[in-house]
Formats: structure tokens, C-alpha cells, sequence
């Protein structure tokens, strides 16, 4: 067994528990309020726009040993930049003053997942955050193309509305194929344990982001 299969196999669970939050289903659904967007696409901010930064902290923190997979991660960098104005703009297309959310605070849940993922590349090992890598892109393309296109039915927004979630959904095929070939290059197995945990965690983190969506929102829409 690679260790790409292992990572999903022993995250599939964990994987399970995340697309059980509310939000989700609403989304599928037709059941999704503009309120509950808006909170979505908020704290897509707040995490998205520390992802280059904790890409550029990986990079530092490789060993010279693996400086293949420091190349890697300036790929990552590349690909990334500047994905949080893409967010924003969307929110703006939704009716939302975008530097209110810019300058505002994250929910708590996505407070603890970034939290979290710099911890683990700033005290633990830097390749922790691999597990992360894992969520995120699994998670983009099982459900953001049907997402976007359930949620304009439902809320009838303009394509403008969605570039973050489309953009993040098909297309993020080839990343995770990407991805699948750099994990395989991992052989070691306490390295391994570690991108494994830090996925089940974060598996954990994000769905409290997700369920932290249809708590009580507060409206950034402009009257």
C-alpha cells in the first residue's frame, strides 16, 4: 500500500465526520440561507489568507535533505497567492463590504485550526502540515463544483459570487494528483504518523468551522 492510500484509508472516518456538518447538506440541498454564504466565504477568508504564510514557513523549515519537496512547496506558494482577494471579491458580488470582513475577526472554531496548523509546523515538524494539505484540497473537490451550483440556484447570485469555490473544485484534480505523488515519497514512518494524525485533526478543526456556520450569524450584507 502507497502512502497516499494509507492516508486516505486511515482518514476516511475522520472524512465521514466532516461532511456531516449542517451546512453541508444545506448546501446540497437548496436549503442554504445568504447569511450562511457569507459565513462560509468569511471564514474561507480568515484561514485561506494564512496559507501562503504557513507555505513559506514549511519551505523554511525543510531539511536540506528533502529539498525536493521545498521545490514542491514553492509550487504550492505559486499556486496560492492571492486566493483571499478571490474570497473577498466573491463576498463583495454577494452584497458584503469585503473590508469589513478583511479587518474583522475570525470565528473561534477557524481561529483553532489555524491555531493549530502553525503550531504544528512551528513546534512540531513542518511536514505535519501536509495532513492539512490533505482536508482542504479532499475537501474542495468532492463538493465545491455541486456546492456553487446548488448554492446560485438556491440564493440566484451571479457567477461572480463564486470563483473561490469553483475554482477550488474540478480543478483542484490535478493538485491532489500532485499531492498524491509527493506524499508517496515519504518513507518515513514517524513522518508519516505525523501527516496522518495532523489530517485526522484537522478533519475535526474544519468540520467545527463548517458547524460553527449555522450557529447565529451576524449579517455583513449592506442595507
Amino acid at each position: 500500500m502507497t502512502f497516499f492510500d494509507r492516508l486516505t484509508q486511515e482518514t476516511e472516518v475522520d472524512r465521514v465526520g466532516l461532511y456531516t456538518a449542517p451546512i453541508i447538506a444545506k448546501a446540497l440541498n437548496n436549503q442554504i440561507t445568504l447569511d450562511e454564504y457569507i459565513a462560509f466565504l468569511t471564514e474561507a477568508y480568515h484561514h485561506v489568507k494564512h496559507t501562503t504564510p504557513l507555505l513559506m514557513n514549511v519551505g523554511a523549515k525543510i531539511p536540506s535533505e528533502k529539498e525536493w519537496l521545498r521545490n514542491a512547496v514553492a509550487e504550492y506558494i505559486e499556486e496560492e497567492l492571492g486566493h483571499q482577494e478571490w474570497i473577498l471579491n466573491d463576498l463583495a458580488a454577494c452584497g458584503v463590504d469585503k473590508e469589513t470582513v478583511r479587518y474583522g475577526q475570525a470565528a473561534p472554531e477557524t481561529e483553532l485550526m489555524v491555531a493549530y496548523a502553525y503550531d504544528t509546523v512551528n513546534r512540531i515538524n513542518p511536514l505535519g502540515f501536509f495532513g492539512m494539505v490533505h482536508v482542504l484540497e479532499g475537501t474542495s473537490i468532492a463538493t465545491a463544483d455541486s456546492a456553487a451550483a446548488a448554492i446560485q440556484k438556491t440564493l440566484g447570485l451571479p457567477d461572480a459570487a463564486f470563483s473561490y469555490l469553483r475554482s477550488h473544485g474540478a480543478l483542484d484534480l490535478e493538485h491532489v494528483k500532485f499531492f498524491e505523488s509527493l506524499m508517496n515519497k515519504i518513507d518515513d514512518k514517524e513522518e508519516q504518523d505525523l501527516i496522518i494524525h495532523c489530517a485526522k485533526m484537522v478533519f475535526k478543526l474544519y468540520g467545527d468551522v463548517f458547524r460553527s456556520i449555522t450557529n447565529d450569524q451576524v449579517s455583513y450584507v449592506e442595507e
